[in-house]
């Protein structure tokens, strides 16, 4: 089919081997690829029941059938995998530049299983497919050193091959942290679900893709086209102008002119501080440049330099409104320039700030209600960095919560108070506030997600009240048909409002060459919803566990 490569690599990380798969014509047209894929070959492949950090489990990467052509918000590849930090259904998914590496491969998808004997990172792609590299010098390494090195060797030693793509795990993703990220570019990662740990256990300290490969397009015209319409269309949109100037931290204001800025552990809507951690006090008192990935005119991205105070000189890309609300709200950390050096913390160890910050204000609470013997208090940031560190490296209480917010809350007797679903702590957004997000966090296939139908939306846009029932459940079904195919071409969600059911048929059209309408993407998109649903059923997945 135009494309895709029609190929899997499969590779044996106990054996150092690999082989290839060619998938059919009928397997791309039923799953489209990206997370319709990668779903299929975990129920294909991965045995029931198998413990996420086995051998056994595999891991897969794919980029969609957009990832290397024109397409703007197509830069982006996806993780698929059993959670270790939930033991249902796996995906994360980051944006940068990797996926456009990845197109280059010459492959739909790559399924790692099995487990090295030491540390490895992986080079695929070029003449042999795939080489393996030892990675006993990079283990222990943070995030950035890693990248650096990898990126290093490539262009040392594969001078023809240019620039590549390069993931990697930090110490978390090494000590088998449930809530580990794989990270890319410095700051972009696939963040939630504990998919660094999995890599983790299979030895694997890191991925390079190179390559050269190309995608043969159906009607290279019409896409040619598509992206000039659309980029001209785009460029008055209040929605683009509005991520372009302010980026994710605006929402620290929207959510909490709502009383759903989660914050002290889920028990307020609001800060009193709100003023030094919002987007006016990023721009204001950093200095702060928009910042794209590839393939995006969007720049939501925020290229941060913190100007003053004992953290001067320090850069990052973010800090992104999730992450502030994560330390600013429910840590209730006062500053914006210490949430970026928390931002910066997390980079470095590798975990995801959303579980990171959720699990520091549980033990924030446990403390002062005297349920650990343990000294950390709201917005202390010198104790929350250093507890990072100790559940990055498994140290004392940090192990406890190392094995995510079931387990931490369970030791720490929390059970009813601990917020999350199927083990996932949710994002900024309080469904006591957006009932639609209640909603969401109940059926996402990974847990309590934002993002699978990034319902907030909808409510704040008052396309449907947070407080109406009738019609609610059809318009979020929509959406998450609609986002579901979003994540089969793997596609930045912050498109959603410009590619509806329209746009997403002339891209499909224009890449894949076969003609979609609405209809037939929704029947697409609820199989592959129902082959999620099928691999956490495997799983052992109640009707208790959705609701929890």
């Amino acid at each position: 089919m135009f494309g895709f490569y029609n190929m899997v690599l499969r590779i044996n990380m106990t054996q150092k081997s690999f082989d290839f798969k060619v998938l059919s014509d009928e397997m791309l047209s039923q799953t489209l690829g990206g997370k319709g894929l990668a779903t299929r070959l975990l129920l294909q492949h991965n045995p029931p029941g198998v413990d996420p950090l086995a051998p056994e489990n595999h891991l897969i990467l794919a980029a969609g059938p957009v990832a290397g052509t024109e397409i703007w918000g197509s830069c982006r590849h996806a993780v698929f995998t059993k959670s270790p930090q939930t033991g249902f259904y796996s995906e994360s998914y980051s944006g940068g530049k990797v996926a456009e590496y990845v197109a280059r491969t010459g492959f739909d998808a790559i399924m790692i299983h099995g487990a090295s004997s030491e540390p490895v990172w992986l080079e695929i792609g070029g003449d042999e497919a795939v080489r393996f590299h030892s990675a006993k010098d990079l283990w222990g390494l943070d995030c950035f050193q890693s990248e650096d090195r990898i990126k290093d060797w490539i262009k040392g030693n594969r001078p023809s091959m240019g620039n590549s793509g390069v993931i990697v795990i930090g110490p978390a993703g090494e000590n088998l942290v449930s809530f580990a990220v794989i990270e890319n570019d410095y700051w972009r990662s696939a963040g939630r679900t504990g998919i660094g740990a999995v890599m983790g256990s299979k030895g694997i300290k890191g991925l390079a893709f190179v390559g050269r490969r190309k995608k043969e397009i159906a009607f290279p015209d019409l896409l040619k086209k598509f992206v000039k319409d659309l980029a001209a269309n785009a460029k008055d949109n209040p929605g683009v102008k509005a991520y372009k100037s302010m980026g994710t931290p605006m929402m620290v204001d929207i959510m909490s002119n709502v009383g759903s800025f989660p914050s002290r552990y889920w028990k307020e809507g609001t800060v009193s501080h709100r003023e030094n951690i919002n987007a006016a006090a990023l721009h204001g008192r950093c200095e702060v440049h928009a910042h794209a990935c590839m393939r995006c005119f969007i720049a939501c991205g925020r290229m941060t330099t913190v100007k003053e105070g004992r953290h001067a000189g320090l850069k990052l890309e973010g800090p992104e409104y999730e992450t502030i609300y994560a330390f600013g709200g429910l840590c209730e950390v006062d500053s914006i320039e210490e949430i970026a050096y928390l931002n910066d913390v997390c980079d470095r160890l590798g975990v995801d700030t959303i579980s990171a910050g959720n699990l520091a204000a549980l033990a924030i609470e446990a403390s002062n209600q005297g349920k650990i013997d343990y000294t950390i208090q709201y917005g202390d940031v010198d104790a929350i960095a250093s507890l990072l560190e100790d559940i990055a490296y498994r140290r004392g209480i940090g192990d406890t919560l190392a094995k995510g917010i079931k387990h931490a809350a369970q030791i720490f007797g929390m059970a009813d108070q601990a917020i999350h679903v199927k083990g996932l702590e949710p994002a900024g957004y309080d469904p006591r506030v957006l009932k639609g997000m209640g909603l969401a966090y109940g059926t996402s296939d990974r847990g309590a997600c934002h993002l699978r139908a990034t319902f907030y939306k909808p409510e704040l846009s008052k396309m449907i009240d947070p407080d109406q029932i009738e019609g609610k459940a059809a318009m979020f079904a929509e959406w998450e048909d609609r986002l579901t195919i979003f994540d089969a071409l793997v596609l930045c969600r912050f498109y959603r409002d410009l590619y509806q059911w329209e746009e997403l048929s002339i891209m499909i059209e224009a890449v894949t060459g076969r003609k979609l309408d609405k209809d037939s993407m929704r029947s697409i998109a609820r199989n592959i919803m129902n082959d999620t649903r099928r691999f956490n059923i495997q799983e052992g997945l109640t009707a208790r566990d959705r609701s929890e």
